[in-house]
């Protein structure tokens, strides 16, 4: 390899920038990043059993605030996959649209996302095309549900009709070795880029991890995810705890809820449910009289702002 080949005189082409990628790759100190090309089929030949449909889902909005802000474009991805397997065969349709506030895109939003007024003046998502969009969906996944759901269903309340999955935290990224559980960087680690930001380009990012291999347990990504969606998850509220055991709620993983003015913890099954409730009874309420709260958060709940089924407990 000469000098030459980064001249302007003698622009490589494709053939030769593919050879010089793959010497890159195969070099320790180097590694190599490849524009992500939409995929729109991952696998044929599928099972001989009926495949289910899901939809990845990605927003941009005018900011953070779901009661004052409004979404300005919504993109989603309709897949069909194993349900048992998860692996995901191909793309069926795809969705991108925007839509006008009402009222002139923030500055510091617009720079995130280069969504101007102009590109969204006059525009509405209509809601029967969303919802025709939706239907047999067995299941919505987004990278940060928690922030996604909130919006589309403040916008469109058929999203409330759906399980949900949060691809940021339903996939236990941590242990699979990745430092990180940004959409972005875990996308730089498949060996890939692409224009991030954008509710299109972040669904396509997204659909590709979920087709990824997971390094440590050996299975898809999807799979770990739609696991998580049968999981049970309890919602215990520590009513009244003593100002003083906040360290100790603390160390065992409560969160303080300022809206609440209590600490809660997020438990995944009643056999954990009744140990908790016994360590509460010990160590915060000291064998004193108490009441704890205890909320069911089934997975048409999971991740929205809408609470599940909450009852009282005496300890």
């Amino acid at each position: 390899m000469t000098n030459d080949l980064f001249s302007d005189q003698d622009p490589l082409g494709d053939t030769e920038l593919q050879e010089l990628a793959r010497r890159l790759d195969a070099h320790p100190d180097f590694k190599v990043l490849r524009r992500l090309i939409p995929h729109k089929v991952f696998h044929t030949q599928p099972p001989q059993r009926t495949l289910s449909k899901g939809v990845v889902l990605d927003t941009e909005t005018t900011g953070m605030d779901v009661q004052k802000d409004k979404v300005i474009e919504l993109g989603m991805i309709l897949f069909e996959f194993d349900p048992q397997t998860g692996i995901i065969y191909k793309v069926l349709k795809t969705f991108d649209q925007y839509e006008d506030p009402g009222f002139p895109i923030p500055a510091d939003s617009t720079a995130v996302h280069n969504i101007t007024d102009e590109m969204v003046k006059g525009c509405v998502i209509a809601d029967e095309e969303v919802s025709d969009f939706l239907k047999n969906v067995s299941v919505v996944i987004a990278h940060n549900a928690g922030f996604d759901r909130a919006f589309v269903e403040m916008r469109w309340p058929c999203f409330q009709d759906f399980l949900w999955g949060c691809s940021l935290k339903d996939i236990d990224w941590r242990t699979e070795g990745f430092g990180s559980a940004k959409l972005e960087f875990l996308v730089y680690t498949q060996g890939l880029f692409y224009d991030a930001h954008r509710a299109d380009a972040d669904c396509c990012a997204l659909l590709e991890l979920l087709s990824c291999t997971l390094p440590n347990s050996q299975q898809p990504a999807l799979l770990q995810l739609l696991e998580s969606l049968n999981q049970p998850q309890i919602r215990l509220y520590a009513l009244g705890s003593p100002f003083e055991t906040k360290e100790i709620l603390k160390q065992r993983n409560y969160r303080w809820s300022a809206d609440l003015r209590t600490w809660s913890r997020t438990l995944t099954s009643e056999k954990e449910l009744e140990a908790e409730l016994s360590w509460l009874k010990r160590n915060v309420y000291e064998n004193r009289k108490a009441v704890v709260e205890v909320e069911h958060i089934g997975g048409k709940v999971r991740y929205s702002q809408r609470g599940g089924e909450k009852k009282q407990i005496p300890l």
